[in-house]
């Protein structure tokens, strides 16, 4: 009996003595600069600020014990001052396990948001890219003797082939998918008509179909802006247009891994006579006059996805003449 209780006594003593040692060392920036740059004992000491108690002794934070536990039963990374006694690697060893039960359940009870979980059927659809690639703009004229004679004229008209290569490329692809000039600018003509009048009448929930996210939130800013000098407009389109043709067309990739991803932009210009009249509040005539015909100049930049089922051309931007 004297015997057990002087063991039990001395084993009390010594893990006083670890705890003491212990807090000392983990208030200082000894603690974990030891710990975090022991590449043993790393993965074992991730949870070093996790202040959850063990549940076999709550005056142990859980992180802090487990650290010692681990460097305590491996030789290859153990600290000076940690005992070799059986008992006590015992009693580190516990701790280990339990702090790596407690790490697996918490791991196990946790779930992942359901599109983390299903991320093999996962599919990101981008409905526009929300930017007019490459906007068109008039070229400056250039002499026939500076293009040919000058160093400059040739750099010129480098970048003019590269712009016509790059359209004509954007083009032959369309062509793939049913493209064809005369029914695609009848399309465009229908476009301009429709969008024009749903921003006469201020029909956003029409105008939101017509065209992209961005170029709705644009739109939808105009109508509310004019709403505040003048009460309804008139708007008419007097067919047919007098000229129709395509200023650039471009290509816009999503996925470098998929080719078959993209976009295609393409620039049109109109020419068409157009009627408009703006009213007050009380009906009366503010601006324009709508017997009277006004010749009207717009380049539009409609757009169309080549890999979504169903797509179909909207309007994605204006450039301004």
């Amino acid at each position: 009996m004297a015997l057990n209780r002087l063991q039990a006594g001395r084993h009390l003593t010594q893990a006083v003595k670890i705890l003491q040692f212990s807090y000392s060392f983990r208030s200082s920036e000894c603690y974990s600069t030891l710990v975090f740059t022991d590449s043993k004992c790393w993965s074992n000491s991730s949870c070093i600020f996790v202040q959850k108690a063990l549940p076999w002794n709550n005056k142990f934070p859980r992180g802090f014990y487990r650290s010692i536990a681990y460097c305590a039963t491996n030789g290859s990374c153990g600290l000076p001052w940690t005992c070799r006694d059986p008992d006590e690697r015992q009693l580190m060893k516990a701790a280990t396990l339990s702090n790596f039960s407690c790490m697996r359940s918490v791991t196990t009870q946790a779930k992942a948001p359901p599109q983390a979980r299903q991320m093999g059927a996962l599919k990101v659809s981008m409905l526009s890219p929300g930017i007019v690639y490459e906007p068109y703009a008039p070229r400056e004229p250039i002499s026939f003797w500076k293009r040919w004679f000058t160093r400059n004229g040739w750099k010129r008209t480098k970048e003019d082939i590269i712009l016509e290569l790059k359209g004509a490329y954007a083009i032959s692809k369309l062509r793939k998918y049913g493209y064809s000039k005369n029914k695609f600018y009848n399309e465009a003509i229908n476009l301009y008509k429709e969008i024009n009048t749903q921003m006469a009448n201020g029909d956003k929930g029409l105008l939101r179909k017509t065209v992209t996210e961005n170029m709705y939130s644009a739109l939808k800013n105009e109508i509310k802006q004019r709403g505040t000098v003048w009460s309804h407009v008139y708007w008419e389109l007097v067919e047919p247009v007098v000229k129709i043709r395509t200023l650039r067309a471009r290509l816009i990739g999503v996925d470098r891994n998929d080719l078959s991803k993209v976009f295609i932009q393409l620039t049109l210009e109109f020419l068409t006579r157009q009627k408009f009249e703006a009213y007050d509040s009380n009906g009366a005539v503010v601006a324009g006059d709508k017997n009277k015909e006004v010749l009207v100049r717009d380049i539009w930049v409609f757009e169309k996805s080549l890999f979504h089922p169903g797509a179909y051309w909207r309007l994605c931007g204006r450039i301004k003449v």
